[in-house]
Parts: C-alpha cells; sequence; structure tokens
C-alpha cells in the first residue's frame, strides 16, 4: 500500500509537471485518474 501510494505521488507530480496546455491538462488528469483506479485495484482484497 505504501508502494502504491509512493508510486501514485509520482504520478501526479509529473502530470502537474507536463500541464502545458489545456488538452495537456486533462490527459493528465485522465493519466491520474487511471492510476488512482490502478492502486484501487492493487488495494483489493482478492
Amino acid at each position: 500500500m505504501k508502494f502504491a501510494f509512493i508510486a501514485l505521488s509520482l504520478v501526479l507530480a509529473t502530470a502537474a509537471a507536463a500541464c502545458n496546455t489545456v488538452k495537456g491538462a486533462g490527459q493528465d488528469v485522465s493519466a491520474a485518474g487511471d492510476a488512482v483506479s490502478d492502486a484501487a485495484q492493487d488495494a483489493k482484497p482478492n
């Protein structure tokens, strides 16, 4: 769980740094949402 949080933080930091246009910002938000979804699926008990 700690690893997922660190990975998500890095993704969000990278996404925030890459926001140069409105289109890019939308793509970054979408990628961040995908990362959150993936982290939630990984944390879900089997």
